[in-house]
């Protein structure tokens, strides 16, 4: 009997379906797990233990290059904790999204983990693995049809794009989980998958209202993030019929209704709609109640199922080598003159080390204090006290890149401008080399929303016992 028949069994009730209890161990697992307040949730009994695991958030370089970006580590430690809890309790484990960005290096890296643990530590139980990577001719197939739409201010998707991505995933919904777990997994990783997908997948299959459902999920993947003050300890959510109660296994850390319902502008340009690849969950109508200072009923969400089922597609390509030069001023003329100053050690940069490549290296500068987090029309007034400079090279080899941005330091160390009283000692530097290779740059070339006809067939499940 797979997991969703034995919980089908176990939470039927003379009226409806009892209270389901899903708890949420972490909203990016990798980056460590509070042990005392997983321990606290795994005492509640929960019926399901999910954890997501990525994110584009920490940006392309992940996806492009196949790799985490959690320390090897503390990954380890958390997959070994929520994978001790889960067979304690003989409950599914869901974690979605392995490995940073969820594509075939960062399934078969935590796979290996898993399976590392497993017999390190004498479990025995069924594994399943769903691969999102996508397949590329269908992808190009349906850019030829029109059935690729773009996200944002990106380009349209071409199939030049998808030929040169590194790596390309789609995201998957709640539908893979599904057939993973009826396929009587015991533990579910996944490639790229939505956030919610982990914690909705078993509610919705065996019958829980999809509202409620979807919103307890979209809400709880980020554990306590949601409260005040907000935190990474596990966050457990109760479905009971229409609504679901928000508890933090952390006693400090309270879900308010007004922290709660703030939840709702995370990560979305709009507060009221989540769109998934099975529909859409309406939140316009969502009620927040305080059942005591530390917990909160939510209630109202509505589920639409989509007209055309879709899947979000993410890519990488690789830009190049990325050196970087780090410094500092606190003079005041070199901050009132700074632009005139770095575009005058880019034109004498570009005299003295001609690229090698086919294409000219790239320069970027930020100048924190004034333009560095956004490209502000002004200056500010007054002026910072002091700035920090950042320096960017991206050029087609990694000597390159580390060329220019030594030749940029040293030029930038001695530029000339209006009212300067000294010929060094303009610049600080907070360490040396101040000039570092910073790896392979990429940047996101596909970042759409790919109209399907199924779902199954992108989303394969293959199962292994350990």
């Amino acid at each position: 009997m797979n997991a969703i028949d034995r919980l089908a069994q176990e939470l039927a009730g003379p009226g409806g379906l009892k209270p389901l209890r899903v708890l949420a161990a972490s909203g990016q697992l990798g980056y460590g797990v509070p042990e005392p307040t997983l321990a606290a949730g795994l005492a509640r009994k929960p019926h399901v233990l999910g954890a997501d695991m990525g994110s584009i958030d920490p940006g392309p370089a992940y996806l492009g290059g196949g790799i985490m970006g959690t320390s090897p580590a503390v990954t380890r430690a958390d997959l070994t904790k929520v994978l001790r809890g889960a067979r304690a309790l003989n409950i599914p484990l869901l974690i979605g999204t392995a490995g940073t960005a969820g594509a075939r290096p960062h399934l078969e890296a935590t796979l290996q983990i898993v399976r590392d643990i497993a017999r390190a530590e004498g479990m025995h139980f069924r594994l399943a693995s769903i691969r999102a990577d996508m397949p590329r001719d269908l992808v190009k197939a349906a850019i030829r049809a029109g059935r690729v739409q773009p996200i944002g201010a990106i380009g349209d998707l071409t199939t030049a794009d998808v030929d040169q991505a590194a790596h390309l995933v789609g995201q998957m919904g709640i539908e893979a989980f599904q057939r993973a777990l009826r396929a009587d997994a015991d533990v579910v990783i996944a490639g790229r998958a939505c956030d919610t997908a982990v914690f909705a997948a078993i509610p919705a299959a065996l019958g829980y209202p999809m509202g409620p459902t979807m919103h307890m999920s979209k809400i709880i993947e980020c554990c306590s993030i949601c409260c005040v003050p907000g935190g990474r300890d596990p966050l457990l959510g109760t479905l009971e019929g229409e609504s679901f109660i928000l508890d933090s296994m952390n006693s400090e850390r309270h879900a308010t209704p007004m922290s709660v319902a703030a939840h709702s502008l995370y990560e979305q340009s709009d507060p009221y709609v989540v769109r998934e690849p099975e529909g859409s969950l309406l939140v316009d109508a969502a009620r927040y109640e305080a059942l005591d200072a530390h917990r909160t009923r939510v209630s109202g969400a509505r589920w639409e199922p989509a007209q055309q089922l879709s899947v979000k597609i993410e890519g990488a390509v690789r830009i190049g080598e990325r050196a970087v030069v780090l410094a500092a001023s606190a003079d005041p003329r070199v901050i009132a003159n700074i632009d005139a100053i770095l575009a005058g050690v880019e034109k004498t940069v570009r005299e003295l080390a001609p690229h090698s490549g086919s294409e000219p290296y790239r320069l970027h500068y930020r100048v924190y204090g004034i333009d560095g987090v956004f490209d502000w029309k002004r200056a500010p007034e007054p002026l910072p006290r002091e700035i920090f400079i950042l320096v960017e090279c991206i050029a087609a080899s990694a000597d390159e890149a580390k060329s220019v941005a030594t030749v940029f330091k040293q030029y930038m160390l001695h530029h000339g401008f209006p009212g300067r009283l000294s010929t060094g000692g303009n610049l600080a530097f907070p360490f040396t080399p101040p000039e570092l290779a910073a790896g392979t740059a990429y940047r996101f070339n596909a970042y759409h929303v790919m109209d399907v006809d199924a779902l199954e067939p992108l989303f394969p499940v293959e199962i292994e016992t350990l």
